[in-house]
């Protein structure tokens, strides 16, 4: 009998992945937030009042209390691995927001430990999880369109001029595109290729000696189905890609389009990362310039990474915000999707789905460890302009494609 009592959930993390979550968090009714920790005492001041609860002094204090269930962990990319281990080893559930880790070192250890204890390890929210794009990898599994061939995903936008910490511009700590952005759109092929990269080919271009690491790539995935992905992001961008997504922002919002000028003036006179980083923090959680989850002025859309074109054999499927296009020899359709009622729904239906009722996970943390081995190809393939193959942690995480209808 399937569980309908709340996930009790643990937060370690307040920053900016926290605060795109909240409104999930607060909304759906199978997440009960319970604890936190964040040595940002704006933030956990702020949580104490919006939940009553008082925030643990760390991780390991929070994890001791024997009511909670599982453990969200948002904290910077370079301690994904530490804080997952942990948790695991005090018996909570693990969802770990991407990129899993920064080595595959670190993958492997937190897949071993959370096996270990006994308890499931999710790795998101990337943007395999969103609505439209589930939806199109069900029509490509129905094979009524034939075998997938080729994959395009673009998106260009202003990443690299956010207010960033100082290891958010440093490639060895996680920092740049690559990590951040390249997980979601590898995330995203792989789930619609069949899962099993075969190659890499990539070039990565830093273009603001400023902004230190990597803010744009351009990618070729080949994947032993047959198809093929070309990937291409910039994070440097004047012109907003969400124009192409009916002026859809990222997080399903209507004319959410970015004003370049506005967003690289926030920086100006910026010279110490310090104070950069102290910006970001004030525009998250609890911050000075925070003033709680905004009110959604229009319709509310699914979330999307970019525009996507999936070339099968007999259409062209272009999932977005609104519906999935369909272009095929019968000529042009849309199918048309609800208005999501709860943003990120379908993260929190995988998680609670495998906590409390047993269910297998997709973006478990073998799926996460294969996205993370293409993004590290990536910057490999860039660095020594060679392509990269041989990888070893793409076989067996999705059901591979069928054969091609006559």
């Amino acid at each position: 009998m399937n569980s309908t009592r709340p996930l009790r959930l643990g937060i370690c993390g307040l920053g900016r992945a926290f605060t795109l979550m909240l409104p999930t968090f607060t909304q759906d009714p199978r997440i009960q937030l319970v604890a936190a920790t964040d040595p940002n005492v704006q933030a956990c001041e702020q949580f104490e009042k919006d939940f009553g609860i008082k925030a643990s002094e760390n991780l390991q204090a929070m994890c001791a209390d024997k009511t909670i269930d599982a453990v969200y962990i948002a904290s910077p990319h370079q301690l994904h691995a530490q804080h997952v281990l942990v948790a695991a080893s005090m018996g909570k559930h693990v969802w770990v927001e991407k990129p899993m880790a920064i080595t595959l070192d670190e993958c492997l250890q937190m897949i071993n430990a959370c096996r270990a204890a006994q308890v499931q390890l999710m790795v998101g929210h990337s943007h395999a999880f969103d609505w439209p794009v589930l939806k199109t990898r069900e029509l490509i599994l129905s094979h009524r369109y034939g075998q997938v061939q080729m994959v395009t995903a673009i998106n260009y936008t202003d990443f690299l001029y956010r207010p960033r910490r100082p290891e958010e511009l440093i490639t060895e700590l996680g920092g740049g595109v690559v990590f951040s952005q390249g997980a979601h759109q590898v995330d995203v092929v792989r789930r619609l290729c069949g899962g099993d990269v075969l190659s890499v080919s990539a070039n990565t271009r830093t273009w603001d000696s400023k902004r230190g690491s990597e803010g744009a790539y351009n990618a070729l995935l080949k994947f032993h189905s047959g198809a093929q992905a070309s990937l291409t992001y910039s994070g440097y961008a004047h012109f907003d890609s969400n124009l192409w997504m009916d002026s859809v922002g990222e997080l399903g919002a209507e004319n959410a389009i970015f004003n370049p000028a506005q967003t690289r003036a926030r920086l100006k006179g910026m010279d110490d990362p310090m104070q950069e980083a102290q910006l970001k923090s004030a525009r998250n959680y609890g911050g000075s310039l925070w003033s709680g989850a905004p009110a959604q002025a229009g319709p509310m859309y699914h979330q999307h990474f970019g525009p996507l074109v999936v070339s099968c054999e007999k259409a062209d499927l272009r999932p977005t915000p609104k519906g999935i296009f369909i272009d095929s020899d019968d000529g042009h359709e849309l199918l048309a999707f609800e208005a999501p009622k709860i943003a990120r729904q379908e993260v929190v239906d995988e998680f609670y789905g495998a906590v409390m009722n047993g269910q297998a996970l997709a973006h478990d943390g073998d799926w996460a460890l294969g996205t993370l081995e293409v993004c590290l190809a990536m910057l490999d393939a860039s660095k020594t302009q060679s392509i990269i193959k041989d990888l070893a942690h793409q076989h067996g995480f999705v059901p591979q494609l069928g054969a091609s209808s006559s």
